[in-house]
């Protein structure tokens, strides 16, 4: 089960990121750039993945991944929170962060990941 909790958890702790709200549904951004919704109305997370992506998603997992009539037009896929895997959203969160943080903000948490690991 994936809560908005633990997504808020899992975006927040990477630089730069902030909570705001989009037509009031949570809305998690780095810099003014979008990385994920919580969709209130569907109390589902919605990840910004490609269209080919999001086909394959719904196509292999389609109890997990959908995508709604308003979210088609959009590299988005929602995914059913009690169904989605925590480590595929974490790691998809962190691909598209990567993606979209400044490239100086991303070195820099490499950077401090890595010193990390090597004190362990």
């Amino acid at each position: 089960m994936l809560t908005l909790d633990d997504l808020r958890a899992m975006i927040l702790v990477l630089p730069d990121t902030v909570e705001t709200s989009v037509f009031g549904n949570p809305c998690f951004k780095v810099g003014d750039k979008a990385i994920c919704f919580w969709n209130v109305g569907h109390d589902s997370p919605v990840f910004k993945v490609s269209f080919d992506e999001r086909d394959m998603l719904i196509e292999a997992e389609p109890e997990t991944f959908f995508t709604t009539p308003h979210h088609r037009p959009s590299p988005l896929v929602l995914a059913r929170p009690q169904t989605v895997d925590p480590e595929w959203a974490r790691a998809t969160l962190e691909r598209t962060w990567r993606r979209l943080a400044r490239r100086a903000t991303v070195t820099r948490y490499d950077e401090a990941q890595a010193d990390t690991a090597g004190r362990a």
